[in-house]
């Protein structure tokens, strides 16, 4: 057992390999909490569980579509810098020293991804059926 000081009060940590050491147990809490946060995120962020299908194996998939888009937004922005990621413009309120959530790095990929569909199209001599064709899809994307 392991008994943490935390600023909200004591915590205690239990483990039933009886060799462990405390910063094994330490170690193997962190990586569980950071798991759990992992799918927290991928339940409020990307709406895990929450898909309307009729059996549990469309369930199923349906959540392993929400992990593998919380993968790929977590490798998008891997090696990106925190001022690509965070947009607090909107918020002033907020923490200017809070690292990127999942929420903001989401954001962010869809910011680069809609600019690049914009960018496109406003090259030179783009039409004006072009230009309407593709502000009617990022409408559709928003929507």
């Amino acid at each position: 057992m392991v008994l943490v000081d935390d600023p909200c009060g004591w915590r205690a940590y239990l483990c039933t390999k009886t060799d462990a050491t405390v910063a094994e147990i330490l170690t193997t809490v962190s990586d569980r909490f950071s798991l759990e946060m992992a799918f927290r995120d991928c339940k409020e962020v990307l709406g895990g569980g929450r898909q309307q299908v009729r059996n549990v194996w469309s369930s199923v998939g349906g959540f392993h579509v929400c992990l593998w888009m919380y993968t790929m937004t977590e490798a998008w922005a891997w090696q990106r810098s925190e001022e690509e990621l965070v947009d607090r413009r909107a918020s002033p309120w907020d923490d200017p020293e809070r690292r990127p959530s999942h929420a903001d790095k989401r954001r962010a990929w869809r910011r680069d991804f809609l600019g690049e569909e914009i960018r496109a199209v406003l090259r030179c001599g783009s039409s004006e059926a072009e230009i309407r064709e593709v502000a009617e899809r990022l409408l559709r994307r928003a929507a």
